[in-house]
């Protein structure tokens, strides 16, 4: 299918935080109870589209876990953007947030976008980082913050989305340098037209001819 850019993301956060399960109701619109923990990398993708524009996003799911991050930090290279991912209710998974950050400023292009996503919203009365908390760890880092439930689907079209209008919008403004692949973006493959599709077609039936 044609499209017009290709988007690169990866989403990191500690284990356990609903990394899969966020990439899992996005990409197919489900939420599964029980996932196997990531071992190493998983990949996802999904066509969206902004401003009359098709976009497929490549979305790469992180391991938490500390043995992985050396693989994790070869995937923050020629990432366009990146979802930032603590629960709500591990007040441990929000205190990590900044080394996570730093890592991924750290290793991966300048213009990145990151996100900051605090999951598992539907456990409101288990609640141990309050949104306030989360509103200002993003203010002060300069990154967009959402709540979200990968459970209930809540914002999570729109964590997706606002992260790819933001990369869209950096675009046009010239922050990305579109012509390097290691910025996360690609000019999507364009399906030929219907008329020289058919002027194909005609040409390879002369050419069997007898």
């Amino acid at each position: 299918m044609s499209c017009a850019y290709i988007f690169k993301y990866i989403i990191i956060g500690d284990s356990a935080v609903g990394k899969s399960c966020l990439l899992l109701q996005f990409t197919d619109k489900r939420f599964a109870a029980t996932h196997d923990m990531t071992i190493g990398v998983e990949f996802g993708a999904r066509m969206v589209t902004i401003d009359n524009k098709k976009i497929k996003l490549q979305i790469w799911d992180s391991d938490g876990q500390e043995a992985f991050r050396p693989i994790t930090r070869q995937f923050y290279r020629g990432a366009a953007g990146a979802l930032l991912v603590y629960d709500i209710t591990r007040r441990e998974t929000f205190n990590h947030l900044y080394s996570w950050l730093e890592n991924a400023r750290q290793h991966a292009s300048s213009p990145m976008v990151i996100m900051l996503i605090g999951n598992k919203g539907d456990l409101e009365n288990q609640r141990a980082v309050q949104k306030e908390e989360g509103e200002a760890f993003a203010r002060e880092h300069g990154m967009v913050f959402m709540e979200t439930s990968a459970k209930t689907a809540a914002n999570v079209e729109e964590a997706f989305l606002n992260t790819a209008k933001t990369i869209y919008s950096k675009i046009q403004q010239g922050q990305f340098d579109i012509a390097n692949e290691g910025n996360g973006i690609r000019i999507g493959p364009q399906q030929p037209s219907g008329i020289m599709l058919e002027k194909r077609i005609f040409q390879a039936n002369l050419l069997s001819t007898p």
